[in-house]
């Protein structure tokens, strides 16, 4: 039986990246669900299913997939122009909504048919959002307000049959087994430096014959990582040193190493949480822009590379580490950033989203009259989670 006479109703899909500071970089998004009934997909634009699926019922004209559960990536940006649609071809890419807005969302179209009865459009199910590695689970779509467009230069609106929108939240315990990143710090006033904390993202396996300490990392049931043996067995390293002391100003030198031997970070973002940042902040080498924050005591900054600059932190080589790094000028507040007792210490660390392993307070780097690292302060540092999570809404226009 030739099903191409059943009825076709266009569809369109928006993904939109409602998270300031977490980006989805290569080899992209997939987006995947199952339909209610027999849908296929006729054909699409500006996206494609990696399977076509058995079509042997179509006869005069073969569907784009017949799949039950298809599964959807994007186009990179050298696609056909017969195969783009505005808002799509960025190759699965989805910015940070803080650091680029205008790429933190993308779309496709596609006809949909095989429908059956009268004319009745059923909600997919089992909606499934895939990046590099997991993390993230979708609840199931839901009935919103249908949508409308302008038309005829905008005075017109035109109204959608049905509206469906589904949100995907993004765990770091699902994602990851292990840290991903840590934390050393030092200052100008102590020749020590607190380093981070051992085995911070696993430990290193014991081989004393080795002429090249290289470790295998796994950070996900999908992701190995090859990565220079260190103490903390990190891919990442932010360090924070206190520079100078300056009438006005504090100056702080910030800098992430990567010590991953086969990956480069597109992209790169680092958040950090600091009640210096309460004041005037002058940033050298990064781009900066304070985030909006609720029931968060400091501030919350966040940086990111300059473009075809230090926009990418290289990979590290097999006897040295990838860098990037910058200077800060903050403005004395010293009722918030004072040297006593390890306050001039960021409180927390995120780099791409990821919870950085901070050393113990007892650690930090103390004034010469202060605590010692054997008799601890009795004012610690307060450690605060800084939570928000990344929305992902989907749209059937």
């Amino acid at each position: 039986m030739d099903r191409s006479w059943l009825p076709v109703l266009q569809a369109r899909i928006t993904i939109q990246n409602y998270y300031k500071y977490r980006h989805i970089e290569k080899p992209g998004w997939q987006l995947g669900w199952t339909w209610a009934a027999n849908e296929v997909i006729w054909s699409m634009s500006g996206a494609f299913a990696t399977q076509q699926g058995n079509c042997s019922a179509f006869r005069s004209e073969i569907p784009h997939c017949c799949k039950r559960s298809p599964i959807i990536v994007d186009f990179a940006p050298e696609a056909p122009p017969e195969n783009k649609l505005d808002g799509c071809c960025h190759g699965g890419l989805l910015a940070a909504s803080a650091i680029n807005p205008s790429s933190s969302f993308a779309s496709f179209e596609m006809k949909v048919g095989n429908l059956r009865g009268n004319f009745t459009v059923h909600k997919p199910l089992n909606l499934t959002l895939m990046t590099p590695g997991p993390g993230y689970t979708c609840d199931e779509f839901m009935d919103t307000d249908p949508t409308t467009s302008l038309v005829i230069e905008g005075q017109r609106h035109e109204q959608v049959i049905r509206t469906w929108k589904s949100t995907c939240t993004y765990s770091t315990f699902l994602a990851n087994n292990l840290p991903t990143c840590c934390i050393s710090l030092s200052t100008f006033y102590n020749p020590e430096v607190t380093p981070c904390n051992l085995c911070s993202c696993g430990c290193k396996l014991a081989d004393n014959e080795a002429k090249l300490c290289i470790g295998q990392r796994s950070s996900g049931p999908y992701v190995r990582e090859l990565i220079q043996c260190t103490d903390h067995m990190c891919p990442l390293r932010v360090h924070w040193h206190i520079k100078k002391n300056y009438m006005n100003y504090w100056r702080v030198k910030l800098t992430v190493s990567n010590y991953n031997l086969g990956k480069n970070y597109s992209n790169w973002n680092l958040v950090v949480q600091h009640p210096g940042f309460s004041q005037q902040t002058t940033v050298f080498s990064f781009n900066s822009t304070m985030l909006s924050t609720v029931g968060v005591p400091d501030e919350v900054a966040l940086f990111w590379g300059l473009d075809f600059y230090n926009d990418a932190l290289l990979q590290a080589e097999e006897k040295q580490v990838g860098s990037v790094t910058t200077e800060i000028l903050l403005l004395k507040d010293m009722n918030s950033f004072t040297l006593r007792n390890g306050w001039a210490f960021p409180r927390r660390i995120y780099f791409n989203g990821e919870n950085c392993r901070m050393p113990l307070p007892q650690s930090f780097p103390m004034l010469p009259n202060g605590c010692s690292r054997e008799k601890p302060c009795n004012s610690y540092l307060s450690m605060l989670l800084l939570s928000i999570y990344l929305t992902y809404k989907t749209l059937n226009f």
